[in-house]
């Protein structure tokens, strides 16, 4: 699916995901045509990990990793890659008679047996598998050892035979046989007691066609792909069940078991993830479940490019093994020098990237590229990502070990754009070690950070090291702020200010809602407009207020629809309304000053209006732009001039702000 969905045209992909399309549309009314374009092709191009089924060694372990220990031979959801670090719950060890080939089909075999499990087929009863792929045949066996009678429906001749080797009887619709008269002859004309859909395809005609077969109160359980147009009477008559299996099984797509490893208690959840892994493990042991037939084609990790087109290009393929067939030794290494023909320039700063995510690759590192940034190394924790971008924006090396960027005294100034947790402890230790410091907001998510970035930016000023500390707020440079603030610091008086964010919403395990991770969206994001606030005061912040919906049953977040208020040292004050609940489709900030008579409104960085200001009335770009190159050229020029860009003491007391309103939200 990905290889197919990679290859096709934007029309193609446009097609196939018709939700997206309308967010696009959406974001195009919002934001204007040229920034959603920029998004979107950004979006595509970012790299994507394939595959999840692996077999290997543990190399290392981390804490609370009990029952297994270094040397353990293992299976692992993780993508196809030389080195995979998962969590404890997605791996589980591998039975002493065990091949490697055979324990590489674990995770996709506990697709079928989700799916099996939600059927709950018992000794006896008449199955029809729909599909004879490489996971319908996997099932077919697991029905088979269940004591189930198994009927196999398929175009392919070839899988067909496959499935009557595993003791199927077998249905070729493409040879005129009618599946429906076919499975209720299969089941005495009693009706089948369940149908597993393991096909891919767009029609409707399967789920349909499983329907007719079944007997009353019947269980129908997608395991693939189809069409579901489903016919009411066909379903009413017999009061079928239809269920929709959810990959591997309970745990899937929870963050805390897939990556914090929490486990649910065997007594009320005996299936999990982990758990189907071990039970395939053991039916492979006991000899109940062949892979061996189903292994087609065989490369080694050199050949990673022809064994992926061959997914596309030769439909009889089944078990695609890859295998790394050179010692550990020569292939784990924690940096690369990247081909570029970039010529280092004498004198300029040279530049070390910490990150190279979704807003690192579309907005940070082109912005510093555009600024003249002298690019050394960039770090990743795959490095695959690096890698990809690195050669993309002209680094000299791809790194996944922080030490390479301590350890080269040739780099001056390193940026931080990983996720929020780790800000703090990276900016600490870049300043400790010289370097001057970009980091992408927040500066910190609790108060120990905090103080902990205070302490190492106090130690290296003292020990002489005169190091620019930044964090990117990139509004503040924004072309229209900046020619609000030269209008605003023609009128005396204070100001008030009135920012609305329609922020919208992000699901509920989203990783900034982490408190451990992301700090939640106030320390997260609302940051940035606490800092703009101070910006356009022009004035030292005195007081922080804080208010937030709920609690209220009915919202799962309460902590990002709320109002922050702040007052200034000359009076000025102002209303930060952060909100997730609103509409998509309605401008995503606005920003409202009122002085003196007039009034100055920004809306989404496009359109800027003046009310009553002498001489000017608008300023409306054909593109918006929030400041994110300006902010990196600006930056850079202090790393040449030795002037902050942003005054220290502004940046800790809009940290200081920033913690402040989430703690008073948090005590709501």
């Amino acid at each position: 699916m990905l290889v197919d969905f990679g290859r096709a045209s934007y029309l193609r992909k446009a097609r196939q995901q018709p939700d997206k399309v309308r967010m696009v549309l959406e974001k195009v009314r919002t934001d204007g045509l040229f920034t959603t374009l920029d998004a979107v092709r950004s979006k595509l191009a970012q790299p994507l990990p394939l595959g999840y089924c692996n077999v290997g060694v543990i190399a290392d372990l981390g804490s609370d990793m009990h029952p297994f220990k270094e040397g353990d031979r293992v299976v692992s959801n993780g993508p196809h890659s030389d080195v995979v670090k998962v969590s404890k719950q997605l791996m589980a060890r591998i039975p002493e008679t065990v091949t490697d080939e055979s324990a590489a089909f674990t995770v996709v075999a506990s697709i079928g047996l989700q799916g099996i499990r939600l059927a709950a087929p018992t000794l006896g009863e008449a199955f029809v598998v729909i599909g004879t792929g490489l996971i319908g045949l996997l099932t077919i066996q697991l029905l088979k050892a269940h004591g189930c009678r198994v009927l196999a429906v398929d175009l392919d001749d070839s899988k067909l035979a496959l499935a009557s080797k595993f003791g199927a009887e077998t249905c070729n619709p493409s040879k005129g046989q009618d599946p429906v008269a076919l499975g209720l002859a299969f089941s005495r004309h009693r009706g089948v007691d369940g149908v597993l859909i393991c096909a891919s395809t767009a029609s409707d005609q399967p789920v349909s066609q499983a329907a007719q077969m079944c007997r009353k109160r019947g269980r129908i359980v997608l395991v693939g792909v189809t069409g579901l147009k489903l016919n009411r009477a066909e379903f009413y008559e017999k009061e079928l069940s239809f269920q929709v299996s959810c990959s591997y099984g309970p745990g899937r797509y929870d963050a805390a078991y897939e990556q914090d490893g929490v486990d649910y208690p065997v007594g009320f959840v005996r299936w999990t993830e982990q758990r189907n892994f071990e039970a395939i493990l053991d039916m492979m042991a006991s000899g109940q479940l062949d892979t061996e037939t189903l292994i087609t084609h065989r490369y080694s990790f050199s050949e990673m490019g022809q064994a992926y087109s061959s997914l596309t290009t030769d439909k009889s393929g089944l078990g695609i093994l890859l295998h790394y067939p050179s010692q550990d030794e020569d292939r784990l290494i924690d940096q690369v020098s990247l081909s570029t023909d970039v010529a280092p320039v004498t004198g300029e700063p040279v530049i070390a990237v910490i990150g190279a995510g979704n807003y690192a690759s579309r907005m940070l590192l082109p912005a510093l590229k555009k600024s003249g940034a002298q690019f050394k190394t960039i770090l990743s924790n795959s490095g695959i990502s690096g890698v990809i971008q690195g050669e993309k924006q002209g680094f000299a090396v791809a790194a996944s070990d922080e030490e390479v960027i301590w350890k080269d005294t040739n780099i001056d100034g390193v940026v931080i754009a990983t996720r929020h947790n780790s800000h703090a402890s990276l900016v600490s230790r870049a300043l400790s070690e010289g370097k001057h410091v970009f980091v992408e907001k927040p500066l910190a998510i609790d108060d120990s950070g905090l103080a902990s970035v205070r302490e190492a930016y106090t130690s290296a000023r003292l020990a002489g090291h005169t190091r620019q500390l930044m964090v990117g707020f990139n509004r503040r440079f924004a072309p229209q702020t900046v020619k609000m603030k030269s209008l605003l610091g023609s009128v005396p008086g204070p100001k008030v200010f009135i920012m609305t964010m329609n922020a919208g919403e992000l699901p509920a395990n989203h990783w900034t809602h982490d408190l451990e991770v992301g700090g939640g969206r106030m320390i997260g994001e609302a940051c940035h407009f606490i800092d703009l606030m101070r910006f356009l005061a022009d004035s030292r912040i005195t007081e922080v207020q804080a208010t937030r919906m709920g609690p209220n049953d009915y919202v799962a977040i309460t902590e990002d629809k709320a109002v922050i208020t702040l007052r200034f040292e000359n009076g000025s004050f102002g209303t930060i309304f952060y909100l997730a609940n609103g509409a998509a489709s309605y401008p995503k900030e606005r920003i409202e000053v009122f002085t003196s008579g007039k009034v100055l409104q920004l809306d989404n960085f496009r359109k800027l209006k003046g009310f009553g200001w002498p001489g000017f009335s608008s300023m409306n770009l054909w593109k918006q732009d929030k400041g994110q190159d300006q902010c990196a050229a600006a930056w850079l020029a202090s790393l040449r001039s030795g002037k902050s860009a942003i005054p220290v003491d502004e940046i800790f007391e809009v940290a200081e702000a920033t913690l402040q309103s989430a703690m008073l939200l948090r005590s709501q």
